[in-house]
């Protein structure tokens, strides 16, 4: 009887992409409006305004944080119209309310347990870090702490991480 012949290709998966959900069944999504002018990315932080869905950014605090935007196969109608990875405005936009999804960390490095962070404020010292992005380390007066969230691991070589949301903050 001849042996298994187990076979590897690489040493490690990566996390996945931003947006994508990353365990179920523990997992409340639901269904909003993008508002505002600009596109919200997949697996941005999201608030509400006005009745709509819009990226966390600028003069945001944690009690606003409603979710984040999850990441949805959107066919497209024209071959030249191919989706980059966002919702536009007046698009439905899955909201990732409770549960473990993956998002890209733009700053520091997530540990298990370890506290999330969303800029609110830019920083040229950190200049890669952009207003509403996910981080692991505390800016002082320049990102808020989602007191609902926690880091579900490290991340990949990609800086995608789980992002553990415990709770719903917001319906």
């Amino acid at each position: 009887m001849a042996g298994l012949n187990p076979q590897v290709i690489g040493t490690a998966m990566t996390a996945g992409f931003a947006g994508s959900y990353a365990r179920q069944p523990d997992m409340i999504v639901n269904t909003r409006t993008a508002g505002g002018s600009a596109a919200i990315p997949f697996g941005a932080p999201l608030v509400y305004s006005g009745g709509t869905v819009v990226q966390m950014g600028a003069d945001a605090v944690a009690a606003q944080f409603v979710g984040v935007a999850g990441r949805e196969i959107k066919s497209s109608l024209t071959y030249l119209e191919q989706s980059p990875g966002e919702y536009n405005p007046g698009d439905p936009v899955s909201v990732f309310q409770r549960g473990s999804i993956q998002v890209k960390c733009q700053r520091g490095t997530p540990a298990l347990g370890g506290a999330v962070y969303v800029r609110t404020t830019y920083n040229g010292t950190y200049s890669s870090a952009q207003v509403g992005g996910f981080e692991s380390e505390d800016d002082s007066g320049n990102v808020v702490q989602l007191t609902n969230a926690q880091w579900g691991g490290p991340p990949d070589a990609n800086g995608i991480a789980e992002l553990v949301i415990l709770t719903r903050l917001n319906a």
